[in-house]
Formats: structure tokens, sequence, C-alpha cells
């Protein structure tokens, strides 16, 4: 005797397949979405310059594309109030650009 799938096991994998289909664009996006992420390059907090963790547990988020790392909470707030003032901490100075490997290669 031959088992006959039965309505609600059809139904049921489609609804399981409509589910993945739609959801797995998503994850998909969020995946790379970490992946574009730019670390954070300091070992500092941004806001106070303290080193991380040192007014408690460090914290961490993601500010437009940048990881953000603070000393605590109230720093948190801090940041967000006037990020362009803090974000500038992260921008390169010429005198880090200078030591970079393509302009201090030797020509030949």
């Amino acid at each position: 005797m031959k088992h006959q799938p039965t309505t609600s096991t059809i139904l049921t994998s489609l609804v399981l397949g409509l589910l993945i289909a739609i959801l797995s664009p998503a994850i998909n996006a969020a995946e790379k979405a970490k992946e574009t992420v730019k670390p954070y390059p300091l070992n500092v907090c941004i806001v106070t310059d303290n080193d991380l963790g040192s007014m408690g547990d460090e914290r961490s988020f993601v500010y437009e594309g940048q990881e953000i790392k603070i000393c605590c909470k109230p720093c948190e707030k801090k940041f967000l109030k006037d990020p362009a003032r803090y974000l500038k901490k992260l921008a390169p100075t010429p005198a880090k650009e200078a030591a970079t490997p393509e302009t201090t290669a030797t020509k030949s």
C-alpha cells in the first residue's frame, strides 16, 4: 500500500517553501551588511579617549556602517548627540596617510 501525501502535508511543504523563498534574501542582505561594517581602529573610547572597558563593560554599536566602541553607556548618548565631532577621530590624518605602504613604496 502506497502512502499518499495528505492535504496538510502538501500545504505544510508549500508554506515552508514560501518562507524560505521570502526570508532567504533578507538573511543574505543581513549577512552582507555585516561584511560591510568598517572595523573600529582605536583602542580607546571614541568619546572620552579612556581605555575601552575602563568605566565598566565596553560597549559597541554600528553607526552608518562604522563600528563604534565606547567605554560606557553614557558615552553612547554623547556620541549620538554629535556624531560628526567624534567621527573625525576615525578620519585618516596626513601623517597616517604618509605612512601607508602605498606611499612609502620605493620607486624602481
